[in-house]
C-alpha cells in the first residue's frame, strides 16, 4: 500500500534514512537524524508537495517525496525528487511503484521539471530513473565529500507533460 506520510511515520522513515546515512553515499548527510527532525521535515513538504510511504506487512518499507528544489520564485514549478526503500527490501520493485506513485501525484500539481540529483556511481538509481524517463543533464564533480572521499553528483531530469 502507498500513501501519504504522516508524522507518525517518522521514526520508521528514520530508520531506512538512517541507514544511508551511516552506511552510504546515497546521501550527503553525515550524521543520523531523530524521529523529531523526519517529522518537521515531513510537514515542511506535505501538503504543497507529496510525501508518501509504501507499507509492506503494515510496516514501513520506503519512501519518496518531492521536495522544492531551489526558494527562488522562479524555480516554484520545479522539484528534487528523492525515493528510499529499506535496504533488506530491495530489488522488490517498491522504489518503482513509489516513483510511478510520486510522479502521478506531481502531473497533477503545479509541476514542470523533476529533478533527481544522484551521487556518483549508483547505477541502481540511475537505472530507475532513466526507467521513468529522466535523462542525465549534468554532472558536478567532487562537490561531497563523505567517508574520506570525494563524491560526484550527478542530475537527472524528468519534463512532466502539461496537463489537458
Amino acid at each position: 500500500m502507498i500513501r501519504s506520510a504522516t508524522a507518525a511515520d517518522a521514526q520508521a522513515i528514520c530508520s531506512i534514512y538512517n541507514h544511508f546515512i551511516l552506511q552510504s553515499t546515497a546521501t550527503f548527510e553525515e550524521a543520523a537524524i531523530t524521529a523529531h527532525e523526519m517529522a518537521a521535515r515531513i510537514a515542511a513538504i506535505v501538503p504543497r508537495l507529496p510525501f508518501l510511504v509504501a507499507e509492506l506487512d503494515g510496516a514501513v518499507a520506503g519512501y519518496a517525496y518531492a521536495a522544492p528544489w531551489k526558494t527562488r520564485s522562479a524555480y516554484r514549478h520545479t522539484v528534487e525528487s528523492s525515493v528510499y526503500i529499506a535496504p533488506q527490501l530491495g530489488g522488490m520493485g517498491l522504489g518503482s511503484r513509489l516513483y510511478q506513485a510520486l510522479l502521478q501525484d506531481l502531473r497533477g500539481r503545479d509541476v514542470h521539471a523533476v529533478l533527481a540529483g544522484i551521487a556518483l556511481p549508483n547505477s541502481a538509481s540511475i537505472g530507475l530513473h532513466e526507467a521513468f524517463g529522466f535523462t542525465q543533464v549534468g554532472q558536478m564533480r567532487e562537490v561531497g565529500h563523505k567517508f574520506g572521499q570525494w563524491l560526484d553528483v550527478g542530475y537527472w531530469q524528468l519534463t512532466l507533460a502539461p496537463q489537458r
